[in-house]
């Protein structure tokens, strides 16, 4: 991005159009970028001094000073001076009123000796230290840019393109990949909804005057939203821009914008730190449900739109949406309703912030109805899952026969269920008359006589747990239990089989 005094824009028209720099305009980026490599070791003052001269001979002075200033961010400048600048004056600042105060060029190197004196330097010293922190006496050290003069060019036409976008207020995105345009516009917490048009799907995001006030933190918002937008192969994007008041219309596409070679800059993840809170809670959990962030959009009539999240069963096909609703205007509100009305034949939980007053109004629509204050309550969510997987695993265990036969002597519920692509609850009512279920896991008769002849009591623990992985065990307790011994712990040395 640029600084605003370094937008070049044109009006014809009633329009705004950006002055993009163009393929003739590549001598001057090399010049630009040879000036900062030919200034390494000098001070900013000598730099400043060759970036005017370039300015001066360009065509347009902002886009020799755009060029320039996207340069400086790349350069590293230091402070070199024989003692600490800031010491050095308050040093100076005393000999001198000692002195009587400096007006005449030998009462200054009376009080530059006497500040010298008491720095225990020279005189030269402390006069070379006492500005050498000033910015345009500080020393370019390091200049390693990451732009070819071509790449420069490319770098300029984004950064200017998003400097006009400060004043947006509302922009129309197409996109040949919209739903990492909606990723991007919800990572940067701007509001949006996906409108189906005959040249496909269009994002619109809402602007800071659909807010309270225009406030700068937008303009830097729909600037990064630029920078996203134009990693994608086609796009076209239609901004409406405050121009003093005057309303104008902003078109760019992939022709006129593209990102150079570099690593974007990074980007929250989350729409909001209640989406970020939710997520980390339930994908800590141990569900028969994975949460998906931000799922394939839904149509709903005219529009499109895409969830927060979605639960997937991993038992069956199934899915259950998820929308938070947190502190939005009113308009917006009743845009998100409108869409909620729109949406059938999906599953659909809404987590409301109390604060909106409308969870009475979503739940009319069908949807079901989380309401949170500050954040939402997992445990609000999971029991909603679990009316929804109460269903599912009646299903699926009217699908299984009545009674199973596994062929292996050991398997767990757990392995079993997977092979039968159902839960384990599904599992509840039916029977195995091969095998005995010991806590979690189906053994033959068989297998457990063989290990009741093997354990006996005073036994390690480590022992009978190698007896017990032989034949495919791992739940010493149950097994244990089921054949009447207990363990007696000693401290941190181990355990001992005794019978109960």
């Amino acid at each position: 991005m640029l600084t605003k005094d370094l937008l070049r824009v044109s009006r014809a028209g009633g329009g705004y159009h950006p002055q993009f720099a163009a393929r003739s305009d590549r001598p001057l980026a090399a010049k630009a970028i040879g000036a900062f490599q030919r200034h390494v070791g000098e001070s900013r003052a000598d730099l400043d001094d060759a970036l005017e001269a370039l300015e001066a001979e360009a065509d347009d002075f902002k886009l020799a000073r755009g060029l320039a200033s996207l340069l400086d961010r790349e350069a590293v400048f230091e402070t070199r001076a024989p003692l600490p600048p800031v010491r050095v004056r308050r040093a100076a600042f005393e000999a001198a009123m000692a002195v009587g105060g400096v007006t005449t060029p030998v009462e200054r190197a009376a009080a530059l000796d006497r500040a010298a004196d008491s720095l225990g330097s020279t005189s030269d010293a402390v006069d070379d230290s006492l500005t050498a922190d000033r910015e345009v006496e500080q020393i370019l050290t390091d200049f390693d840019p990451r732009w070819t003069p071509d790449e420069l060019l490319t770098q300029y036409n984004l950064s200017l393109a998003q400097t006009a976008l400060f004043d947006a207020t509302e922009v129309h995105i197409r996109s040949s990949d919209p739903k990492a345009v909606v990723s991007a516009v919800k990572r940067l917490r701007l509001m949006y909804e996906v409108q189906k048009t005959d040249a496909g799907r269009e994002v619109v995001v809402t602007g800071p005057d659909a807010l309270f006030q225009r406030t700068r933190r937008y303009g830097t918002a729909f600037a990064r939203l630029l920078r996203s937008v134009a990693t994608a192969g086609e796009w076209r994007l239609v901004a409406t821009i405050d121009d003093r008041g005057t309303e104008r219309e902003l078109v760019l596409t992939s022709d006129d914008v593209s990102v150079p070679g570099v690593e974007p800059m990074a980007e929250p993840s989350f729409d909001s730190d209640v989406e970020a809170d939710f997520a980390a809670r339930v994908r800590g959990l141990d569900l028969d449900w994975s949460l998906v962030r931000e799922p394939a959009p839904l149509e709903t009539g005219t529009s499109v739109m895409i969830p927060d999240f979605a639960f997937e069963y991993r038992h069956a096909d199934r899915r259950v949406f998820f929308e938070i609703m947190g502190f939005w205007t009113p308009e917006y509100v009743e845009k998100k309703l409108g869409q909620l009305a729109d949406v059938e034949d999906v599953a659909l939980v809404v987590a409301v912030d109390e604060s909106l007053g409308v969870g009475e109004e979503i739940a009319a629509r069908d949807h079901r109805v989380v309401p949170y204050s500050g954040s939402v309550r997992v445990k609000d969510v999971i029991d909603v899952l679990r009316e929804y997987e109460a269903d599912l695993v009646a299903d699926a265990a009217a699908s299984l026969p009545a009674t199973l036969t596994p062929d292996e002597n050991v398997v767990s519920l757990a392995d079993l269920a997977d092979a039968h692509g159902v839960s384990v609850d599904a599992l509840a009512d039916v029977s195995f008359p091969d095998h005995e279920l010991v806590g979690r896991t189906l053994i033959r008769p068989e297998t457990l006589d063989a290990v009741a002849e093997a354990v006996e009591p005073g036994l390690s623990l480590s022992a009978v747990e190698s007896v017990l992985s032989a034949h495919g065990l791992d739940d010493a307790s149950a097994v244990l239990s089921r054949l009447g011994y207990r363990v007696e712990w000693d401290g941190l040395s181990g355990g001992t089989v005794r019978e109960k």
